[in-house]
């Protein structure tokens, strides 16, 4: 018997409470890792920061597990990742045939007809998410009630087959009209090409109505599952010892060996960890009104939270439309390593483009040589010359004051002043995105604390605060890891739908609960195959509901015996103000299932620091010294005013002149003015 078998047999059958609990969240800049060690009376977490590697993924963790001597234990780990998100953002997916009903096959390159800018004459040239020749159409015709009017013959099938063949594709994606409500037909072709190719159909990826919709999704798992399969077999073959699930999403987690049949729904893994560790952060903090900013390398991450993790059916990656329940995040191309330019009128630019891990800021002496927001932050003193990025990489300041002299001489102005536009400019760009999740929405940002983490989110907490009038920020303990801590208190869980499309009137109680009944059997299936306990596993139900020729839909919670009619006639007169005398439909019912997460919540005090002294240190933004602690070192309850600096080994705090500062019992702190 192999070594890897012997290690899995092991693992199959160690108690949980034997296993080792990891989170890991790969950024765009670094690779996050945090490890849970449960004592005889307290538990601890350790956490380490690694540079990514976007040519193989897998590598960071590999080395940041051996950094922290987990390579050869039993573990658990819980993995946000971007490596389906680049794929798709890069145009590095798999190659993929479309097969679709005959007629229908430029339905992905139609699509809605939407301009982004709706005034521009001239918009961009996009190209369509399948060519042409790579579309293919069958006889299959299913109608609107879900009622077959034609089937695909074995002679069609084999002729399909030779056709997909002659293309050199990896997978297909499978896309019949109506199969929502009748999906044997997809499924006939899916076991006729399956021993051959990767095949998504999409009655079993988004079996809801909306072709365009319905036929991304497919098109998005096809082109990204044969890399998610390779890259988690490749995780799993390096790391035998351990049981890995990955984030999804909806902020919950799915086992590897499940993960790349539904891949699409991987595609924003790792923002959500973010917000399940928001929701730990509220309930220590009694805030429960949470504006969360996530800014790392790459990009900044930003979301409103009220109680509960918020989900979204719409949201774009790319240029792409995801109609998979997501996380409601917003995201934008603003991180640390952000590259600054001046275009052609002499404008200063910020971002998108990053320098990433590879060659990175050009503090990091990598090789890059373009200046970027991080920076900016070392030579103006929010980041100490003497930080160690991530607990091990030094930062050389004079490569950052060649970058950003290079700067400042096209912007006609001094190093330090280069410098102080490039945060400034950062921070506009930030600002902007917390207003889309807020003031665009209706929500006051005054009503809500600011919740910064990520590397960098702690060095511009008070300057966008005081950009949005807000009065209170909650840095966390770990802030600069916090993601990956979030993966810990991630649940396992499923989001499941089911087509109806059918008057609301001319149901039963008893038609609606069984389509429910149905998806828990289906779902409490996936979860128990997972090691989660039957009894364990809780479900949300919700019914998506419209006038009948409208198109969008309200989503209303499902009870036994109410009056959803009524209830949807409310939330309609509050979203658009008007009620209407039209018919309600059903158009899906849709179940949130879930199972205790591997860890209820990281309250989990951290360390005190041995050294309570600070120092002073020199701050060029402010001409003046200013004292430089670390965080630990800050008494619970004991209120200290700016400026400071309060460092870590994986973020920096900087408390502008103005704000106050304490440390509550977890370690968290908490910003006034």
């Amino acid at each position: 018997m192999s070594p890897s078998i012997v290690n899995q047999l092991v693992l199959a059958f160690a108690p949980m409470n034997d296993i080792t609990l990891v989170g890991i969240d790969t950024g765009g800049t670094f690779t996050d890792i945090v490890v849970l060690e449960r004592g005889a009376q307290t538990d601890a977490m350790r956490h380490c920061k690694v540079l990514s590697d976007p040519s193989d993924p897998s590598a960071p963790i590999v080395e940041g597990l051996r950094r922290l001597g987990l390579e050869n234990l039993p573990l658990q780990i819980i993995h946000g990742t971007t490596v389906g998100t680049n794929a798709v953002l890069e145009g590095k997916g798999a190659r993929v045939a479309y097969v679709t009903s005959a007629g229908f096959a430029d339905v992905l390159s139609l699509g809605r007809q939407e301009r982004e800018n709706v005034y521009q004459l001239k918009q961009p040239d996009t190209r369509p998410p399948v060519s042409r020749d790579l579309c293919l159409e069958v006889s299959a015709r299913i109608a609107a009630d879900g009622s077959l009017l034609k089937t695909v013959s074995d002679d069609e099938l084999e002729d399909l087959t030779a056709r997909i063949k002659a293309l050199k594709v990896e997978s297909v994606a499978v896309n019949l009209l109506f199969s929502f409500l009748r999906p044997q037909e997809e499924q006939r072709i899916a076991e006729k090409l399956g021993e051959q190719w990767f095949v998504s159909c999409s009655s079993q990826v988004l079996p809801e109505v909306r072709e365009y919709e319905r036929g991304m999704a497919t098109w998005l798992n096809a082109s990204v599952g044969p890399v998610i399969s390779r890259y988690l077999k490749k995780l799993q073959t390096r790391l035998p010892q351990a049981r890995i699930a990955v984030m999804q999403s909806a902020g919950t987690t799915i086992a590897a060996d499940q993960a790349a049949d539904q891949a699409v729904r991987l595609l924003l893994s790792g923002p959500a960890g973010g917000l399940a560790a928001a929701r730990s952060i509220a309930s220590q903090t009694g805030r429960p009104r949470l504006m969360s900013f996530d800014m790392g390398g790459t990009s900044t991450d930003v979301a409103l939270y009220n109680g509960e993790i918020p989900l979204t059916g719409q949201c774009r990656l790319g240029s792409w439309p995801l109609s998979i329940p997501s996380v409601d995040i917003h995201t934008i191309g603003a991180g640390g390593g952000s590259m600054a330019r001046v275009d052609q009128a002499g404008m200063l630019l910020v971002g998108p483009e990053s320098a990433g891990a590879n060659p990175g800021p050009a503090c990091y002496a990598q090789g890059g040589t373009q200046a970027t927001v991080t920076d900016a932050n070392l030579l103006l003193g929010r980041i100490p010359e003497k930080t160690l990025l991530g607990g091990y990489l030094p930062l050389d300041t004079a490569r950052a004051t060649a970058a950003v002299s290079t700067l400042a001489k096209d912007m006609g102005c001094d190093v330090l002043d280069a410098a102080r536009g490039i945060v400034r400019l950062a921070n506009e760009h930030m600002a902007r995105a917390l207003r889309v999740i807020s003031v665009e929405r209706g929500h006051d940002p005054t009503d809500y604390a600011l919740l910064c983490f990520g590397g960098a989110g702690g060095l511009h907490a008070c300057d966008l605060a005081e950009l949005l009038g807000m009065n209170e920020i909650v840095i966390p303990a770990r802030s600069g890891v916090l993601s990956a801590m979030g993966m810990l208190v991630s649940e396992p869980g499923r989001e499941l739908s089911q087509a109806v499309l059918a008057p609301l009137a001319d149901l039963t109680d008893a038609d609606i609960k069984g389509w429910f009944q149905a998806l828990e059997t289906d779902a409490r299936k996936q979860l128990v195959n997972e090691g989660c306990v039957p009894e364990s596993v809780t479900f949300r139900h919700q019914l998506e509901l419209r006038y009948k020729g409208q198109s969008a839909t309200i989503g209303i919670r499902w009870s036994s015996g109410t009056d959803h009619a009524a209830t949807f006639h409310e939330a309609h007169a509050k979203t658009s103000g008007m009620r209407l005398p039209h018919p309600v439909e059903l158009v899906n019912v849709r179940l949130s299932a879930r199972a205790p997460a591997a860890l209820k919540s990281i309250d989990i005090r951290p360390a005190s620091e041995a050294s309570a002294a600070g120092e002073m240190t020199w701050m060029p933004e402010l001409d003046g010294e200013v004292m430089l602690t670390h965080r630990r070192a800050l008494q619970t309850g004991r209120l200290v005013s700016g400026p400071l600096l309060l460092t870590e080994s994986s973020a920096t705090a900087w408390v502008k002149p103005g704000w106050t500062v304490t440390a509550d019992e977890w370690g968290n702190l908490l910003l006034h003015r």
